[in-house]
């Protein structure tokens, strides 16, 4: 597996799951989206990239994209908005 990408602090990854379950707790659309549509991979074969705040929510926003087929690259447009 390929690992071009940089992580700041691995020992947050459980910290960071726990806030991506509460944050999909509160975005139902996604969640629909991602539950009704999974199965089918609607985005397959889509290469999305995205450079916005990398928020909890744009985890979500993230996980949702991959969950659906699409190939997903993501930079943070701010680095005083990350959340790391």
């Amino acid at each position: 597996m390929s690992t071009d990408y940089k992580v700041a602090d691995i020992a947050l990854a459980e910290w960071g799951r726990k806030e991506l379950e509460i944050a999909e707790s509160e975005m139902p659309a996604l969640m629909a989206l991602r539950h009704e549509y999974a199965d089918q991979q609607p985005l397959a074969g889509a290469k999305i990239l995205g450079c916005i705040h990398m928020t909890i929510q744009t985890g979500v926003l993230i996980e949702t994209l991959v969950a659906l087929g699409a190939e997903v690259r993501w930079s943070s447009c701010n680095i005083f908005s990350t959340q790391d």
